[in-house]
């Protein structure tokens, strides 16, 4: 008997995705139901590295959903001052099919990211990294990609830029985690970690679940785009260190990078126990 599974999410109602025609799913929930198929396939194989994920990325219905949230995230123009009403002004369908044609013939280069500093509450600044919109879009086509696959990896008491996740969930868990007694609190913080990420070892473990020789070759052109800061270049392919805090693709590396210490720590606080 055909059970359907209905899910209410950011107001709209949607069907069990595998009971669904593709051709009456939205580009949303084709992604999703793509999304799924990997992380099950991650969750089952921890071991597994998936090698064809390119073709994905430069389908339209994946840049379509990528360019919607973009646009949803809003953001500011890069170093070619395009904004998303440039964008629209331009055509979004021919804007799309540029991407298109440069991921297929394989000549897609990021541009340079633009650095602007958002001042901190200690009187401090942060510095922030501007992709170009196409740049945000193709990265945010890679993460809708790979970020499954990762996600069925991290730990559960991962918390920071994860999706249905937050640091209020984290706040929630930590109140419930002291109410049955456990009292101990490990307390740490990473100082710039974004700019600190070493690429090589970074790349090493992104390779441990993904082989798709493009995709890690987008990931790495985007570690190495040069920083225009006030007017200057700087880093470039020189660089071996950091992943620009404003990328869209940067909280999921980070995370990937972090997973090692989060293993770590849950494994010492195991051990601890007993």
């Amino acid at each position: 008997m055909l059970q359907l599974v209905f899910i209410k999410r950011r107001g709209i109602v949607l069907g069990d995705l595998q009971t669904m025609p593709k051709s009456q799913m939205s580009d949303e929930e084709r992604v999703r139901d793509f999304q799924r198929k990997l992380y099950q396939k991650a969750k089952q194989d921890e071991k597994f590295r998936f090698y064809v994920l390119y073709d994905k990325v430069r389908l339209l219905y994946f840049l379509r959903e990528s360019y919607k949230r973009c646009k949803a995230n809003r953001g500011s123009a890069g170093v070619d001052g395009m904004t998303f009403m440039d964008v629209e002004a331009y055509g979004i369908d021919k804007f799309l099919a540029e991407i298109v044609e440069e991921l297929e013939s394989k000549t897609y280069k990021p541009q340079p990211v633009l650095r602007v500093y958002i001042p901190k509450a200690n009187g401090k600044t942060r510095p922030l990294g501007i992709p170009v919109i196409k740049d945000r879009v193709i990265q945010m086509a890679v993460k809708l990609v790979i970020e499954p696959i990762f996600e069925a990896d991290f730990e559960e008491s991962s918390y920071g830029f994860r999706p249905r996740r937050s640091a209020g969930d984290a706040v929630r868990q930590i109140k419930q985690k002291l109410q049955e007694g456990n009292g101990e609190v490990f307390d740490a913080d990473l100082s710039a970690y974004f700019d600190t990420i070493p690429h090589k070892e970074l790349l090493q473990l992104v390779g441990k679940r993904i082989s798709d020789k493009n995709v890690l070759h987008l990931i790495k052109m985007w570690l190495k785009a040069p920083v225009m800061d006030n007017g200057r270049l700087t880093g470039g392919k020189k660089n071996k260190l950091g992943t620009p805090q404003g990328g869209v693709i940067s909280p999921l590396l980070a995370n990937i990078y972090l997973h090692e210490f989060d293993k770590a720590v849950n494994s010492f606080c195991t051990e601890m126990k007993h």
